[in-house]
């Protein structure tokens, strides 16, 4: 029974070393990407090109909201924020 709940418990956490390269991925790509920053649950990056960006991709990934401001995206990700933060440092 144990194991079997342990088996469950990982199959349920996300993996957000894939879901960061998905996120990656739906912002056009790491070449379409000029800059970025957090601020607490809010991810803000600016683009080369906000037509190659895929936001129904971004909500799917959980995003809460996604504010464009010309070629700057105010992604709300809540809580996971701080782990897609620890992710794309790895990729950039």
């Amino acid at each position: 029974m144990l194991i079997i709940a342990i088996a469950i418990t990982r199959a349920k956490r996300k993996d957000f070393r894939l879901e960061t390269n998905k996120l990656v991925s739906f912002l056009g790509g790491a070449s379409n990407i000029i800059n970025y920053e957090f601020n607490k649950s809010r991810f803000i990056v600016n683009v080369k090109d906000v037509s190659k960006v895929n936001k129904e991709g971004i909500q799917k990934l959980g995003a809460r909201g996604i504010v464009e401001i010309e070629n700057q995206l105010k992604i709300i990700l809540g809580e996971n924020a701080k782990q897609f933060q620890k992710y794309l440092k790895d990729l950039k």
